[in-house]
């Protein structure tokens, strides 16, 4: 058990006044233990107490080791995971819950408890996580470092006209040879008007003469995750396909040159819309401006409008604004930016000027 990380937990927990809390993340698991379980369908849940009697209860299938610092309670396959729950709890407190843990456990453990005092619990694991500590801020330097790489040898592709699951695949191959584990998510590699979809499903497409290309690609290093999206173009470029792309990236640099200590979050959001919409494209900036990072690839926190949270060293998040014309073309540029005591690091150094490849 990481001590320094529980003892943070358990002063918000004091702060929001959950004596007892349950967390069935396994990313949460895994940053408070160290161990990554994937329950599947079986139980496993981390309760911590005020009174220090933490205890892991956890199908017995699953090898954990004797020495995690931790009390640890085996449910076998046959027995009731929720009342060994409900053992270590006291119906007559407070009860946190993380918003993960299946449904079917909760109401069965609402139900079998009588207990009426339950709450969402997950702000106070998420609130922790989103301060990195420099160990982990190192830790995601590496990963971007890897992530650079990896896109630099994809553009290098490019001029193989390689179908776009082609280019996946390629990139898979790169993330191995880099020392990753495998994706942090489903990669996005769009030609032309496929990249008018932010999410596009990457297919067998073709690059022409004149395509803006998306990459969007991130992978998993020593348990955390990269995040980055290049625009580039191939052959050569429209007048218009210029100006969309010198839009999103001054939107880019506009929303990252605002972070810092004390600015609300919704400040970098509105930097890189409100730019995106003088220039007349308001309406294709179709999502939030970015989202949290860190053991996961979405953690808990966005860049939006609407978030007013304050700015804190250690916070680590991407800003990725973009344009999406249907039918024409689709522009988005993302970096990962820690905001530290005076200011932002950028994690990505890979070029984000406007290239044309071919």
């Amino acid at each position: 058990m990481n001590q320094e990380r529980l003892a943070k937990v358990l002063a918000e927990m004091k702060k929001q006044e959950v004596p007892q809390l349950l967390i069935s993340d396994p990313t949460t698991i895994f940053y408070l233990t160290g161990k990554m379980i994937h329950p599947a369908e079986r139980i496993l849940v981390l309760i911590l107490k005020e009174t220090g009697d933490h205890v892991m209860v956890v199908a017995k299938i699953f090898p954990v080791a004797d020495d995690m610092g931790i009390e640890l309670d085996f449910v076998e396959d046959t027995e009731d995971g929720v009342a060994h729950v409900l053992s270590h709890l006291d119906p007559k407190q407070r009860i946190g819950i993380d918003k993960n843990w299946p449904s079917h456990f909760l109401l069965r453990l609402m139900k079998m408890s009588g207990a009426t005092d339950f709450v969402n619990g997950s702000s106070i694991t998420d609130d922790v996580r989103a301060i990195k500590s420099e160990e982990e801020i190192e830790l995601m330097r590496q990963a971007s470092a890897s992530n650079d790489e990896a896109m630099a040898r994809l553009q290098a592709l490019i001029p193989q006209e390689l179908n776009e699951l082609e280019m996946t695949e390629k990139l898979l191959e790169f993330y191995r040879d880099l020392g990753n584990s495998g994706t942090s998510f489903d990669p996005i590699v769009a030609y032309g008007a496929n990249g008018a979809d932010p999410h596009h499903a990457t297919d067998t497409s073709v690059v022409k003469e004149g395509d803006s290309i998306i990459l969007d690609i991130g992978g998993v290093k020593n348990g955390y995750c990269s995040d980055m999206t290049r625009t580039v173009f191939y052959k050569s470029v429209s007048d218009k396909s210029r100006e969309v792309f010198e839009t999103v990236l001054e939107a880019n640099k506009r929303a990252i040159e605002k972070v810092k200590p004390g600015v609300k979050i919704s400040e970098i959001d509105d930097a890189a819309r409100e730019y995106i919409t003088e220039k007349g494209y308001g309406e294709y900036f179709t999502h939030r401006t970015g989202h949290f990072i860190g053991i996961e690839c979405h953690e808990a926190g966005d860049v939006s409008g609407t978030n007013d949270t304050i700015a804190k060293p250690g916070m680590i998040f991407s800003v990725e604004p973009g344009i999406y014309i249907p039918g024409e073309v689709g522009v988005r540029i993302e970096d990962l930016i820690v905001v530290t005591e005076d200011g932002y690091e950028n994690l990505n150094h890979h070029p984000k000027e406007l290239k044309i490849i071919g």
